[in-house]
């Protein structure tokens, strides 16, 4: 038995040698599920932040994209454009100021409309278009109720004053030329001030009633709520007549009227020089010799009718200058009596060559007259044509919306349009002073620093 029980006692010690090795390989089997199990779970941890960060990362970009009311490109590019406009009318405006100020030839009565026009232009360019630029970009108003009805009030003043200070321009040229003897002593600092006055008290008449309740504007005001004018009918009709149609009409007919009476003022006094010119034409042509008397008083006729164009004022002053006028006096004075017979033929030929020289003369005073009355239609075309060009859509679009519920036009085409309007404000510099030859040597002076000893 107790071989029995040896072997026995050996079979378990057999059997327990056994047991431990498989406890111990089962041990290492755990550690080796547990190692590779925590090694995915930090592996799987590991992806899980990579891809957490990539979103965070993701998100803050389409953040950033959610903030624009268009796409990044679309802004930037929109930003540029504007910017450029709003930058270049005030550099323009701010130049035409300083140029009425501080260049002499610039320093007269008629030339502080041109300065009431450029404030009412830089006023557009400070308050009006980077809220524009801004409401363009992000989509939508940002800045509340009380700076949307401010801004709209600024933006329907500046607006209105600029095209009313077009419309006194206009008026002030047209005096000038129809009846400039009267017109010269009635323009003074006091009456153009109180022309300028009432152009910035009818823009506020204009401008404030939808502060005081004359609007459709909600009551209740969300970053979602379009900041746009308002839409009242009544409202409309009142501001965009004032505004707009009323001053086009008087533009329309006062420009025409200084077109008609240039035109006419030119014809007649170059027709009375061709007049003059025929008469002594035939005179000469006869058999006697016409006597330098008279000769030097026709002479004295045509330099009363010579016509000096100012193309960049669109006024016609006269002058009683010629460079024939020392010649005709010296024979004059030298046959005061009339020639003697010895002296018969050269005295024809003097009056001859007078009246030759006089006639070529007027002849090439009549073309440059001519081309400067057609530089003046020009520029009066320019003038109205870019007035109309900029603000004629955006007033079409202000009257018909209102009361037409089923048209629709796109942000972009509103966009578009209105900043078509604001262009006028950009442009107004260019048109009234670049056709000035003093104003050209003022921004010179100004911007490249050339002449500056003329003050």
């Amino acid at each position: 038995m107790w071989h029995t029980g040896y072997n026995t006692n050996d079979v378990n010690l057999t059997s327990m040698e056994e047991d431990s090795n498989d406890s111990y390989v089962s041990r290492l089997d755990l550690f080796i599920n547990v190692s590779s199990m925590n090694l995915s779970e930090s592996s799987n941890e590991s992806m899980s932040g990579s891809n957490l960060i990539a979103s965070v990362n993701d998100s803050s970009v389409e953040l950033d994209s959610s903030l624009l009311g268009v796409a990044v490109p679309q802004a930037i590019g929109t930003a540029v454009a504007l910017g450029v406009i709003m930058l270049g009318t005030m550099i323009g405006n701010v130049l035409v100021i300083l140029s009425v100020f501080t260049y002499k030839p610039l320093r007269n009565v008629q030339n502080i409309f041109l300065v009431s026009l450029a404030a009412a232009d830089i006023a557009v360019a400070v308050f009006v278009m980077p809220f524009n630029v801004a409401y363009s970009i992000l989509g939508k108003w940002v800045f509340g109720l009380h700076m949307c009805e401010l801004w709209l009030t600024c933006d329907v003043l500046s607006c209105t004053a600029s095209i009313l200070n077009l419309c006194a321009i206009a008026l002030d040229r047209y005096w000038a030329i129809h009846d400039p003897i009267n017109y010269a002593q009635k323009r003074t600092l006091n009456r153009v001030l109180c022309m300028i006055f009432s152009v910035w008290v009818i823009s506020t008449l204009i401008s404030v009633p939808p502060l005081i309740g004359w609007n459709d504007w909600p009551e209740v005001f969300t970053s979602d709520t379009p900041c746009k004018l308002t839409e009242e009918k009544g409202y409309v009709i009142y501001s965009a007549s004032g505004s707009f149609f009323i001053p086009l009409v008087i533009m329309t007919v006062v420009y025409i009227k200084i077109f008609q009476t240039a035109r006419n003022r030119i014809r007649v006094k170059a027709k009375a020089a061709a007049n003059i010119l025929k008469k002594d034409a035939k005179a000469s042509a006869s058999s006697q010799m016409p006597p330098l008397k008279t000769v030097s008083s026709d002479v004295s006729k045509i330099e009363v009718a010579s016509i000096n164009c100012n193309s960049s004022s669109i006024e016609m002053e006269e002058k009683s200058s010629t460079p024939q006028e020392s010649g005709a006096k010296e024979n004059q004075d030298e046959y005061p009596n009339g020639p003697r017979n010895g002296k018969q033929e050269q005295a024809n030929k003097t009056s001859t060559a007078v009246l030759v020289t006089v006639r070529s003369y007027m002849e090439q005073k009549e073309r440059i007259c001519l081309q400067k009355e057609r530089r003046a239609a020009q520029v009066l075309g320019i003038v109205m044509g870019v007035f109309v060009l900029c603000w004629l859509p955006f007033f079409t679009m202000y009257v018909i919306l209102p009361f037409c519920d089923n048209c629709y036009i796109s942000d972009d085409m509103i966009n578009f349009i209105t900043w078509l309007g604001y262009m006028n404000s950009a442009l107004n510099p260019v048109i009234y002073t670049v056709f000035n030859t003093d104003f050209r040597r003022s921004f010179q002076r100004l911007l490249c620093g050339k002449g500056r000893r003329r003050r």
